[in-house]
């Protein structure tokens, strides 16, 4: 038996120091190498964006091919085989999955692609739309490594993107996929990963559905009883008619305005056994077709070719899933006119050094969305009239659970504030329809775990801001012009403390600014096709930095629907003076 020399509040706060400085090393490593894209591109129409690579750590690598200049020009799935690189078994410091798309120049709708190994989804975006006479490519990187339990064994995979080939619609689509591993070492230690990833799928097997109404997709899981923690990372793609759903209006005046219903309230609401487990707000991504394709050319909309999942802390539920039972997770879409196509993967973390534990769901206060709708907009029988459409909804909630692990008795709370709000001021004459819209939407989420020694506090907010500003003008000839600016915003704000100390801060912010005006030619019968555009604007900035160093930043200018300039580092050398 060994004598303790040192008094409880003097170990801790050695175990705390040692503990800090552990979380920080193996994060400043990987974050080493250059996260700037190479741009030649500048003087052309060719896609480009200031998203930052993902940050390699300088260790031996390899990589797995997954497709090659796979062409997509029907509607059949293109399977793969995976195998684990023997050169690189693991365990692996950073996994990144990279994709390289090309579209050959023609006519093409933006089309939606996703990339599933296992049945789990590790790609989701959009494509750009052709430019007349020349082949477009664009890159695209995720950070994967959260996944690495999948990437252990043999997989079967495939890509999805329906793509149609027609006399009309001309241009092919290509894409390229890989995964990068890179070995850990002593600087670059492997983190700690999810032991499970397994998707939602719906009735049919499907891990990508579609989602009509408010209706849940369910899949019935059974889980290892060791689950000390659960996450769910979600994506959910506005389609058909609700493709702008932020635009969408109450439904009494949805029919004489032409436009979607519903309101522009959307939100994915998360259930275990059907009892509210977490929301994950919608981003308003636009497509590279969306409300004016020339706005997005070369710069596209935030994310739109590579869109960022929303994960939803499940950790309270863990001492529920623990029993060894069949536990089923939920995924809805509030308010859903038309439909969405989402995806889901199940995360499970697992106590290592013990086959069961057990807990149980202490609290949970979440409900289903209730939103507020006011609307001042009067319309005439002719569909003419003003007014203004002011949607609301806040939740404000708190989960908690707890699980008795082979290293204590640990209880995690998720105390969160979800504010949305959008203001739309709506003009509808005889020959003009103006809608501003102004939409925010909040999230501010702190997560507390307390294992008896330490406790843990992961606070972040996030924020997903756009406005919208659209002048249609019906033309006597029959052609109709569109003019329209956009301020379109990914912020994210993260700290994580140790006994309230800060040991991990970061800060992200993407903006897309554009503007453009542009004519549709009417054919007859209600035919258009388009026509010429003028005065495209459109810049991009996207600046990160965290408290180990690291300081990213890129601005993008494009005029004429060509790249003007790059500057790099600006915002970077700005906070050191």
């Amino acid at each position: 038996m060994h004598t303790l020399l040192y008094p409880p509040s003097r170990l801790r706060a050695a175990l705390f120091a040692v503990l800090a400085a552990a979380i920080a090393l193996p994060l400043s490593a990987q974050r080493s190498a250059s996260l700037y894209p190479p741009i030649t591109t500048t003087g052309t129409s060719l896609e480009v964006t200031a998203d930052p690579l993902v940050a390699r750590p300088h260790t031996k690598h390899c990589e797995v091919t997954l497709l090659t200049n796979q062409a997509f020009a029907d509607f059949n799935h293109k399977n793969f085989s995976y195998t684990p690189p023997a050169d690189c078994p693991g365990p692996w410091a950073k996994v990144i999955f990279t994709g390289d798309f090309s579209i050959d120049a023609g006519v093409q709708f933006d089309r939606t692609g996703q990339v599933f190994l296992g049945g789990v989804d590790i790609y989701f975006g959009t494509t750009a739309e052709p430019l007349q006479n020349e082949t477009d490519t664009w890159h695209v990187e995720r950070d994967v490594t959260d996944y690495s339990s999948l990437f252990k064994t043999p997989q079967s995979g495939f890509a999805h993107l329906d793509n149609l080939v027609s006399p009309t619609y001309t241009s092919i689509i290509h894409g390229t996929f890989k995964l990068e591993f890179y070995q850990a070492d002593f600087g670059n230690p492997a983190p700690v990963t999810a032991d499970i990833v397994s998707p939602v799928q719906d009735s049919g097997g499907n891990s990508y559905f579609n989602v009509y109404s408010s209706a849940p997709v369910t899949q019935s899981f059974t889980l290892p009883r060791n689950v000390e923690r659960a996450y769910l990372d979600v994506v959910a793609q506005s389609q058909n008619a609700e493709e702008q759903w932020f635009l969408c209006v109450p439904n009494d005046i949805a029919g004489p305005l032409g436009d979607c219903q519903n309101t522009a309230f959307r939100e994915v609401e998360i259930t275990v056994d059907g009892k509210p487990a977490g929301v994950a707000p919608v981003y308003p991504w636009i497509y590279t077709g969306g409300l004016d394709p020339f706005l997005w050319i070369p710069i596209p909309g935030v994310q739109t070719l590579n869109f960022v999942p929303y994960r939803v802390d499940l950790t309270p539920f863990a001492g529920t899933l623990d029993d060894g039972q069949p536990h089923t997770v939920g995924v809805a879409v509030y308010n859903a006119y038309s439909y969405f196509t989402v995806t889901a993967q199940l995360l499970a973390f697992e106590d290592h050094a013990r086959k069961e534990i057990s807990g149980a769901l202490t609290a949970d206060t979440l409900t289903a969305p209730d939103p507020t709708v006011t609307n001042t907009v009067n319309l005439n029988s002719s569909g003419q009239g003003s007014g203004t459409v002011t949607v609301t909804n806040r939740h404000n909630f708190k989960i908690s659970g707890y699980v008795d692990t082979s290293h204590g008795h640990v209880e995690t709370t998720v105390d969160q504030q979800v504010n949305f709000n959008s203001v739309a001021n709506i003009v509808s004459a005889a020959t003009t329809y103006t809608q501003d819209n102004v939409q925010t939407s909040t999230v501010h989420s702190k997560t507390t775990t307390s294992d008896g020694w330490f406790f843990t506090t992961n606070e972040s907010d996030f924020s997903f801001p756009i406005t919208v500003n659209q002048l249609v003008t019906f033309e006597s000839n029959g052609n109709i012009s569109i003019a329209t600016s956009l301020d379109q915003k990914y912020q994210r704000d993260e700290t994580r403390t140790l006994e309230g100390f800060p040991i991990y801060e970061s800060h992200v912010i993407n903006e897309v600014t554009p503007t453009d005006t542009f004519t549709l030619i009417s054919l007859g019968g209600g035919n258009y096709e388009v026509g010429s555009n003028s005065g495209q604007s459109n810049e991009q900035k996207y600046f990160f930095r965290d408290s180990l160093g690291t300081c990213y930043s890129r601005e993008l200018k494009a005029a004429n629907n060509v790249l003007d300039t790059v500057t790099d580092g600006a915002a970077c050398h700005d906070r050191e003076r």
